[in-house]
């Protein structure tokens, strides 16, 4: 008899059963609910650990189990956050536009509505008319659909040059860098359209939910983040699986001999690096309305350095592996740099874990790429292999 996929994969159902307990315990125990024992600035914190989350589980398809090292899959990150920002910014400047234009004398015409809406948000770059980025920054729909297919069309066009010349190893990591260094120069310039190192801000701001509590969007918000998460994984473990997943794993471990045996190797590579990408656009956009910013400086290829360090600290070539990386190092991040760590005296010096915990972090790296070569989903592995044994 022929097996279904969950029960080929029974790790799937335990994942998805730890975030639903995970998601039901944060709700019941957030400010929206009544209880208060997670304030509302944690609630979106684990809300974007969750994004964070999404996207290592792309880099771990795409790193782990197909063998490119993308440094770029951050830029995908942050091209949907820009998308979905645009049309926060746009919608919710036209409310204030049209809340303060109505006490008017004579109704304003809509172009002097747009006119005025370009003025609030490029004013702070010296420019009022909307640049040709944001023809589609008034239809949510469009932008929500841009959040889709910029990050595909991108990878697609970028996968298909790079792949087609079968530019691998080294080589490839440093062309996905390239295009991320060039992303966030270009994103830096003021006439890039989306006011340069102001970035897009006020994000947290709903348009249509003022009177909203931020306490109960902030739930919202977790909530798509974790249903993201869930899609996501069993997606991207269904990819893994089966006859796809055995070429792909094929491919990483040994290119030459899958193209020998007649797999077009360069369309699979096409197909997981584009995917990847696009769920990395969709884990942006849900990402920096709960972060309420985003800047160049979010696409800058550091942020794909780390993303490549949570997957390898979590375990390479293990989905659930990268997901733990993501969410311990994401926390620990805030942990340590929101003021929560005490810092450590020394007599001749205090150590504040503000500057060090990028020091902390290099260390961590290091010690698991010598000791724990698996990341920690290695350690789970061995554990379950011990078990099995008695």
């Amino acid at each position: 008899m022929k097996q279904g996929f969950l029960s080929k994969n029974p790790s799937v159902l335990w994942f998805l059963a730890a975030l639903g307990f995970f998601t039901l315990c944060v709700t019941v125990l957030s400010e929206a609910a009544g209880i208060g024992l997670i304030s509302t600035s944690f609630v979106k914190t684990l809300g974007k650990t969750l994004c964070l989350c999404l996207v290592a589980v792309a880099m771990d398809v795409v790193w782990g189990y197909c063998g490119i090292l993308s440094l770029g899959h951050f830029a995908f990150f942050g091209i949907g956050g820009y998308a979905i920002g645009m049309w926060l910014m746009y919608a919710r400047t036209e409310i204030i536009v049209v809340k303060s234009l109505s006490a008017a004398a004579i109704p304003p015409t809509p172009e002097e509505i747009t006119a005025s809406v370009g003025q609030q948000i490029f004013g702070v770059v010296g420019a009022t008319d909307f640049p040709w980025l944001w023809a589609f920054a008034d239809s949510l729909f469009l932008q929500l659909l841009m959040v889709v297919l910029v990050p595909g069309l991108l990878a697609l066009v970028f996968g298909w040059l790079a792949f087609r010349s079968r530019v691998t190893g080294v080589y490839l990591s440093i062309l996905t860098q390239a295009m991320t260094l060039a992303l966030s120069l270009y994103l830096f310039q003021n006439d890039s359209g989306l006011r340069g190192n102001n970035g897009l801000s006020g994000l947290q701001n709903i348009p249509g939910f003022e009177q909203t509590p931020q306490a109960l969007i902030s739930v919202w918000f977790f909530w798509a983040s974790a249903l993201a998460l869930a899609l996501g994984y069993v997606l991207f473990a269904w990819v893994v699986s089966g006859k796809m997943g055995s070429v792909v794993r094929g491919i990483r471990d040994n290119e030459s001999r899958v193209r020998f045996l007649g797999y077009h190797v360069e369309t699979y590579k096409l197909f997981v690096f584009t995917l990847t990408a696009v769920a990395s656009g969709i884990a942006g956009a849900l990402y920096y309305p709960q972060a309420g910013i985003i800047n160049p400086a979010e696409i800058a290829p550091i942020a794909s350095i780390y993303l490549a360090v949570w997957v390898a600290i979590g375990g390479r070539g293990r989905l659930y592996g990268a997901v733990l990386g993501a969410a311990l190092v994401s926390l620990l991040s805030s942990w340590f740099t929101g003021g929560g760590a005490p810092n450590i005296p020394l007599g001749f010096y205090t150590i504040q874990w503000t500057d060090w915990w990028l020091v902390l972090l290099g260390l961590s790296f290091v010690a698991v790429t010598l000791f724990f070569p698996k990341g920690i989903g290695g350690l789970f592995d061995l554990i379950v292999r011990k078990g099995d044994q008695k």
